[in-house]
């Protein structure tokens, strides 16, 4: 179950590869994620002596969270993954170019995962193109539904 998704990650790179990795998460941050009080919007993922970490992840802490707990909204948050799928990551973002990019939160057997994506870069007129294509498609399916509507 998607707890949220970060739809401008499509819009602004090329995803190549996605992988699902566990987070290192304090009791208030699961119980506000749970209450979707979350934003992975402005987070990135920076990979730091062979572990990877995601940096402007925000979540607001509930209004019933203790006293003797001061949460810090913007913590840096390790993401747990295998040690061979961090070496193709380290390979790719240091040689190639890419971007590590968080996609979505999710619930996988009441644990919470995210999925990220190495993902490159669109220039500006991939932008417009992208958006150009997906009027054509909007346009073709229009067409399409109104010649099935006057046949019946």
């Amino acid at each position: 179950m998607k707890i949220i998704e970060n739809k401008k990650s499509y819009h602004d790179y090329f995803i190549e590869d996605k992988f699902e990795a566990g987070i290192v998460l304090q009791g208030w941050e699961v119980k506000s994620i749970r209450d979707k009080r979350v934003n992975i919007k402005e987070g990135y993922i920076i990979i730091k002596n062979g572990e990877v970490y995601i940096i402007g992840m925000h979540i607001s802490p509930l209004n019933t969270v203790s006293n003797h707990v001061n949460p810090d909204v913007y913590r840096t948050r390790k993401l747990l993954l295998n040690n061979n799928e961090i070496k193709k990551l380290i390979g790719k973002v240091e040689q190639r170019g890419y971007t590590l990019i968080p996609l979505n939160l999710h619930f996988k057997n009441n644990r919470i995962k995210i999925d990220i994506a190495l993902g490159k870069g669109k220039k500006l007129y991939d932008k417009r193109n992208d958006s150009k294509e997906k009027e054509y498609k909007k346009e073709q399916e229009r067409y399409l539904k109104d010649n099935k509507l006057q046949k019946h």
